[in-house]
Order: structure tokens, then sequence, then C-alpha cells
């Protein structure tokens, strides 16, 4: 069955700070490189132990993702190539403020809104959307597995295109720092 594996980016000094990120390139924190060399352990275990495959690591350009799936390479011998469509969703007025604030919390429900200036949800999908379609018609013809390490914003997105959700869960839905999750493609 085909199926791409994901990895959101190590702990960032905004995610301390419970900032929105989005495009603002943030870097990791020393404990958000120590989660990427376990995460690239942990995946260089699962492999050497048959249980899963990657030939291609796909990563955002953004450093905090781009550092994580760096470190995930050099652990595993997996070849890395920057995907600039896995490039977190700007959040235009949003970017600096509070992560949980009541304000961004609704307007992650409005899926035209692009945040004066950011990205629509939307826009968002289009290109994750085409992306994940693209990348099932290679592993299909030809047989590669990837590993995509990118950003919350974008697991969202990837966790919409394989499974139905309401915008409420949608905008509550995410991975934690260094996660590794499978999806299936049915």
């Amino acid at each position: 069955m085909a199926c791409i594996y994901f990895v959101r980016h190590g702990q960032t000094f905004w995610n301390v700070d419970n900032k929105v990120c989005g495009r603002t390139d943030i870097d990791l924190t020393p404990a958000g490189y120590e989660q990427a060399e376990k995460t690239g352990k942990l995946i260089k275990e699962k492999i050497e132990n048959g249980e899963v495959k990657f030939d291609e690591i796909l990563a955002s350009p953004l450093l905090r993702a781009k550092h994580t799936a760096e470190t995930i390479a050099k652990i595993t011998g997996i070849p890395m190539r920057i995907e600039p469509r896995l490039i977190e969703q700007s959040f235009g007025r949003y970017e600096g403020t509070a992560r949980d604030g009541e304000e961004f919390q609704l307007s992650k429900q409005n899926f035209a809104d692009s945040y004066s200036g950011g990205e629509s949800m939307l826009r968002l999908g289009q290109r994750i959307f085409n992306l994940l379609d693209e990348l099932k018609e290679k592993e299909e013809s030809t047989g590669k597995t990837y590993l995509l390490v990118a950003h919350n914003g974008i697991a969202r997105m990837v966790q919409a295109y394989f499974h139905d959700m309401t915008n409420e869960e949608f905008s509550k839905s995410g991975i934690k720092n260094c996660e590794l999750v499978r999806f299936d493609y049915k």
C-alpha cells in the first residue's frame, strides 16, 4: 500500500514562547536539535529492523525543518532535498503573536482568510494536496517512499488530505515536534 511519512521539525525558540512561527525563519533550540537527532536514530533503527523504508527526504526550506531533515539524513543516510511547497503557511498579521490567542484560533477556521498578507487555508490546501497527489503517483510508478519534514500547519493539511474532519477539528489538529507519523493512501 502506498504511503508517506511525516515528521514535524524539532522545537523552536518561538514554540517555547508560544508564538505563531509561520514563515518567520526561526531556528531550533538545543532541545530541538536533540529531538531531531533522537528521531534520526529512531528512524535508522526502524529501517534496520525492516519496519520502514525511505527513498528520499523532502524538507521545507525554512531553517527549523531543513536542520531537522539534515540531521535525520546524516544519521540515516537517506538522501534529502528541499521541496519548496512544504514551506509553512504564512500567517500574515498573526506571525509572532500568541499561538493560543482567541482571534488567531477563530481566524484559522475561516479557510478563505489570508490573514492580511498571509496565505489562506484554501491556497495552502491546493499546494499540499497537489504535492501529495504527485507523490502518490510517483510511489505507485516507482515504488519510492517519501519522508516529509515540515511544519505543524503542513501536518494539519496532510492530515486533512487523508482524514475527514470538521473545520474546528482541523484548526485544533497537529503533531508533536519530531513525531513520526505514517499516512496510507487509499
